[in-house]
C-alpha cells in the first residue's frame, strides 16, 4: 500500500491535490442549491458538502466557499432567507454539473442549463422542477470558518416535496428508489444501490437486519 504524509501531499500540484483530498473522504450527497434575490433572478448551484445536522429542529447544513469564489447562492439566501434543496437525478446529471460554472450574477443556471424553476408552497425560492427530492429551508446561522475562509450555512426544513411511494412506514426514504445519485470529489457521479438496513445497535445485542 501507498503511504503519503503531508509534507508530500501540500507539495502535489493543486489540481492533483485537491482531486485527491476531494475523493478520499468518500462518496457525498450531491444537490442542487435553489435561490433568488430580491429582485427576482433566480440562482441554482451544486453542492456535495451537505450534510445532517439534527431531526429535531430540522436542521441541514452545506459548506458554502468563500465568498470570493462562490457568492451568489449564499448571498441570496442571507437576501431573502429561503432556500431550496434539491436532489440530483441520473437523468439531468450533465445539467446539475454545468451549474457549478461560474456564471455572472445577472445569469441564472437555469435559463443556461434548461432546468426549470418551480414555484411552489409559498415558497419564494425556486424548486428545480425535474428533481423528485426537493425540501425548502429558512437560515438559521451562517458560521463562517476562519481556517478556509469557508462558511457553514444551516438552515430549517420548512417544506419537504417527493414521491409518496418513497417513503416507508417508518419514515425512512428509499432514496436509491427514488433515483437520488451521490458523488464524490467534484466531478464524479455514482447510482446508488441500497445494501441493509439495520437495528438500533445496543451495548451487548446481537446486531440485526431490518427486514
Amino acid at each position: 500500500m501507498a503511504s503519503f504524509g503531508i509534507t508530500e501531499i501540500e507539495s502535489w500540484d493543486r489540481f492533483y491535490r485537491s482531486n485527491f483530498i476531494n475523493s478520499l473522504t468518500g462518496f457525498k450527497s450531491v444537490s442542487l442549491i435553489g435561490s433568488i434575490n430580491l429582485q427576482g433572478k433566480t440562482n441554482l448551484g451544486i453542492f456535495s458538502s451537505i450534510v445532517h445536522i439534527g431531526s429535531n429542529p430540522p436542521l441541514v447544513g452545506y459548506i458554502n466557499r468563500p465568498v470570493s469564489a462562490a457568492s451568489h447562492t449564499m448571498a441570496n439566501i442571507e437576501e431573502t432567507g429561503i432556500y431550496t434543496i434539491n436532489h440530483i437525478q441520473s437523468f439531468f446529471i450533465e445539467q446539475a454539473h454545468q451549474t457549478s460554472a461560474k456564471y455572472p450574477k445577472e445569469i441564472s443556471e437555469f435559463e443556461e442549463t434548461g432546468l426549470h424553476t418551480e414555484f411552489k408552497n409559498n415558497i419564494i425560492a425556486p424548486f428545480v422542477k425535474e428533481s423528485s427530492i426537493k425540501y425548502a429551508l429558512s437560515l438559521q446561522e451562517i458560521i463562517p470558518i476562519k481556517l478556509n475562509d469557508t462558511f457553514l450555512v444551516i438552515g430549517k426544513i420548512i417544506s419537504v416535496i417527493l414521491e409518496n411511494d418513497v417513503v416507508l412506514q417508518d419514515g425512512f426514504i428509499e432514496l436509491d428508489k427514488a433515483g437520488s445519485v451521490c458523488s464524490n470529489g467534484g466531478d464524479a457521479y455514482y447510482n446508488a444501490e441500497f445494501i441493509d438496513r439495520y437495528q438500533y445497535a445496543r451495548p451487548g445485542a446481537k446486531t440485526e437486519k431490518i427486514i
